[in-house]
C-alpha cells in the first residue's frame, strides 16, 4: 500500500507544479500585473464591442484595461472605466474612441493624448469621446444613396 501511497503523492505534485507553471506563463502572457496605475472614466454614446477585461491603447500599444460598463440611468449614456500606468501622464484634453482591431478584429479603447500641460488625475472623466464606426450603417447609406440616384 504505501508504493501506491507515494506514487500519488509524486503525481499530485508534479501536477500541482504544472499548475504553478501554467497560472504564472498565462499572467505574464496576459498583461494584467495588477492595477498599478490609476482609473479614468469616458462617457460614450455607444460602446459597442468594448468588455470588461478589454484592452486600453496608445498609438496601437496596450497600456492599460477596462475595468467595468455600465449605463448612466439619466443620459443613458454608456460609462467606461479603465485604468492607465501612473508611468503616462495624460493630458487633460487627450480624447477616447473605440477603435477596431481591422475590419474583423474585436474593440479596443483607444486614447488620443493631447497637447495640455495639466495631466488627468485619479477619477477624472475624458470628455472628448467618439463610439465606434458603424460599417453595416455606411455600406447601406451607400448602397440606398446609389440606388435614389438612378446610378
Amino acid at each position: 500500500m504505501e508504493k501506491g501511497r507515494t506514487f500519488e503523492t509524486v503525481v499530485g505534485v508534479f501536477v500541482l507544479v504544472v499548475a504553478v507553471f501554467f497560472f504564472n506563463y498565462v499572467y505574464r502572457k496576459s498583461g494584467w500585473h495588477g492595477m498599478d496605475g490609476y482609473v479614468l472614466t469616458a462617457k460614450f454614446d455607444k460602446a459597442d464591442g468594448l468588455s470588461e477585461g478589454g484592452d486600453v491603447k496608445i498609438s496601437g500599444i496596450q497600456v492599460g484595461k477596462i475595468i467595468s460598463m455600465k449605463v448612466d440611468p439619466h443620459s443613458f449614456f454608456a460609462i467606461v472605466k479603465f485604468y492607465v500606468p501612473k508611468e503616462l501622464k495624460l493630458p487633460r484634453d487627450t480624447g477616447a474612441n473605440v477603435a477596431s482591431d481591422g475590419l474583423f478584429g474585436g474593440k479596443y479603447l483607444s486614447l488620443t493624448p493631447g497637447g495640455e500641460e495639466e495631466s488627468l488625475k485619479e477619477g477624472d472623466e475624458i470628455e472628448n469621446t467618439a463610439g465606434p464606426i458603424n460599417l453595416e450603417s455606411l455600406i447601406g447609406k451607400y448602397v440606398f444613396s446609389q440606388s435614389k440616384d438612378g446610378k
